[in-house]
């Protein structure tokens, strides 16, 4: 069985922390995407990345990172009032969020292809 290094645990070999490295630099993209379709709060978040992704994060890492993109006039959050429970606070792209997030999408698209071509041969080699 292979263990999936997550952002927040401490990497164990070189290429633990490459992958650690890789998903901290996917990790703003993976946030815009998931609020491209709904507003969400924090765990709905968390829930997201780790279902749709590879990304297995703590609160820790993902609220500064939100409380940042919202500074950065990226998203804007509000207070709802749970029907069971404390109030949630939920988070929803701005219209320049949104802007953001296409525009990472299309870079991480022309990138990934790109580097999907150079790698391929890699990809076929018999390890």
């Amino acid at each position: 069985m292979q263990v999936t290094p997550t952002i927040d645990s401490a990497p164990a070999s070189p290429m633990d922390k490459w992958a650690v490295q890789l998903r901290k630099g996917c990790l703003e993209l993976a946030i815009l995407g998931c609020l491209w379709p709904q507003k969400l709060y924090g765990l709905e978040i968390l829930r997201t990345l780790e279902s749709g992704s590879d990304l297995v994060l703590s609160a820790g890492t993902v609220y500064p990172l939100l409380a940042r993109l919202k500074a950065e006039g990226l998203l804007e959050s509000e207070w709802v009032e749970a029907d069971a429970g404390h109030p949630r606070k939920y988070y929803r792209l701005t219209s320049a969020g949104r802007n953001r997030a296409r525009e990472m999408a299309q870079m991480w698209s022309r990138f990934s292809t790109s580097l999907h071509d150079l790698l391929s041969p890699l990809l076929k080699e018999d390890v």
